[in-house]
């Protein structure tokens, strides 16, 4: 999470004119609210879920249902589902928040919104899933 914020978000903040500089801190701030949420209610599911034609998991998992502290073998033995479902995402916000230097001063905030939901759902927890 602190590579996320204050890490890029400052890192690509000194890159940007002055004039956008707040603007790229808040897509860094944003992308951490916005995957986090989007993990919680369905992308942890389609990226660990149980397996559905060897493509996307199942919504089995949807709204953290049925991930609690007993540890899931599967994933990890030893420590709670849930720890793991938070690890797991600190990862799924990182890489599109590496994405976002790409956009600075080059994209609208609404279409940054857009994009990023959708890349995180239909290109990251697939292939998440299938790692």
């Amino acid at each position: 999470m602190l590579m996320t914020i204050p890490g890029l978000a400052f890192f690509y903040g000194g890159l940007v004119r002055r004039k956008n500089v707040l603007a790229t801190i808040m897509q860094s701030f944003v992308v951490l609210c916005l995957i986090s949420i989007q993990w919680i209610l369905f992308g942890y599911s389609l990226a660990f879920g149980p397996d559905k034609g060897h493509i996307i998991g199942s919504l089995a998992w949807a709204g953290l249902n049925g991930v609690g502290m007993a540890p899931n073998p599967d994933y990890a033995a030893t420590i709670p589902h849930s720890l793991f479902m938070v690890y797991q995402m600190m990862f799924a916000v990182i890489t599109p928040g590496l994405i976002t230097g790409v956009f600075a001063e080059r994209m609208k905030f609404p279409s940054y919104i857009v994009f990023t939901l959708l890349w995180a759902t239909f290109v990251y927890d697939p292939v998440c899933h299938w790692i």
